[in-house]
């Protein structure tokens, strides 16, 4: 394993400088099966799919160490399947206008309060009941990328003011997806912008994410209580089974009884990033697989990133290999402020008023490692 760690030191060192880089990728309509999105493509063969329903990602095919291609990224091949699914777990999509939960369904904002939409039991999460997942985005191709364009009005859920929102998918020489996010409002309002792909670098239908070794630039992480809600609490990751500091298993520790890892029926909390600087993007983490040798680099400004493990799939999805997707077959890691962030004062603000500009970029860029 030190080998292993001096390779992810390597990266940490070197990926801010690459991140930059943008090469023309081109883009294309898709037709014929899955019909009604945009496909980008690069120099070296990766490919991305893109669905203006969520504006969500439907496919990245990138190689592994011996140049086999394969769809790293759960979901379906026809747009359609994503709204007729039996269940909806955000498989690929833009969350907003909020990405994650807030407690009680309100919130106060200079004096008035607002009450959104429940989404299962008293709490709002991910937007609403219709939130961004859930619309058709206006779509338009870039030099290198797609951009996707949604204003959310004026009560969309509960939230105040007229939202203009736009995510810009590009892609790079480097074999990078870049998404980059902006919103604009006329009346203050709470905005929290995420990417909810679920990830498995062994391919889209591999029964586990366990044997991918995960790092995470973070010496604490938050608390939840039983509804999943942040308590307020910063929690040191040391001597706990939430200290990915160091790259390991994410199945080391994910059967502790702990109970932070009871409440969320696994991973599913939001770790806080040490950031060197939010102007530009650093490494919040990397994801291995040692099987294919797939390497994820996930760069971003945001303060925080939701870690994932797919805890409540239960196969009653079948993607598009065929097979069925199962509990922690994947692994989700969002960046994004945190939770409830409009009811916790203590917690880095993610109100948007009018005359300011959202504006904010992730990066999961992809290479091979032929050996630890």
């Amino acid at each position: 394993m030190s080998s292993l760690k001096s390779f992810f030191a390597v990266l940490t060192l070197t990926a801010t400088a690459a991140s930059s880089i943008v090469g023309a990728a081109t883009v294309a309509v898709v037709d014929g099966v899955g019909a009604g999105q945009f496909e980008l493509r690069n120099a070296q063969g990766m490919t991305v799919r893109l669905a203006a329903y969520g504006a969500r990602v439907t496919s990245l095919v990138v190689p592994d160490r011996d140049g086999k291609f394969a769809d790293v990224v759960l979901g379906y091949h026809d747009v359609e399947a994503y709204k007729t699914a039996p269940k909806k777990p955000y498989l690929g999509v833009t969350l907003g206008r909020y990405a994650g939960r807030i407690a009680g369904a309100r919130f106060v904002l200079d004096g008035k309060e607002y009450q959104l939409s429940r989404t299962g039991g008293p709490n709002h999460g991910h937007g609403g009941v219709v939130g961004f997942d859930k619309v058709t985005w206006h779509a338009e191709r870039t030099t290198d990328g797609v951009r996707f364009t949604y204003r959310s009005v004026d009560g969309e859920e509960g939230y105040p003011g007229n939202l203009d929102v736009s995510v810009t998918y590009s892609l790079t020489s480097d074999n990078a997806l870049v998404i980059d996010y902006q919103a604009t409002t006329d009346q203050p309002t709470p905005v929290n912008l995420s990417n909810h792909s679920y990830f498995n670098l062994a391919g889209e239908g591999a029964e586990t994410v366990l044997d991918h070794v995960l790092m995470v630039r973070a010496d604490a992480m938050l608390a939840i209580d039983e509804a999943s809600i942040p308590t307020g609490q910063i929690v040191p990751v040391a001597d706990t089974p939430f200290d990915f500091r160091a790259p390991r298993r994410i199945g080391d520790r994910i059967k502790d009884e702990d109970q932070q890892l009871l409440l969320g029926k696994g991973y599913d909390h939001t770790f806080v990033l040490n950031r060197a600087s939010d102007r530009q993007p650093t490494v919040a983490a990397t994801l291995y697989d040692p099987a294919s040798g797939r390497l994820m680099e996930v760069l971003t400004q945001e303060p925080g990133m939701q870690v994932y493990t797919a805890n409540f799939l239960d196969g009653i999805l079948v993607g598009k290999s065929g097979r069925p997707y199962l509990k922690r077959s994947a692994v989700c890691l969002e960046t994004q402020h945190f939770p409830d962030s409009p009811n916790k004062q203590s917690f880095p603000s993610t109100i948007l008023r009018p005359g300011e500009l959202y504006q904010t970029r992730t990066i999961y860029r992809f290479s091979t490692r032929n050996q630890l």
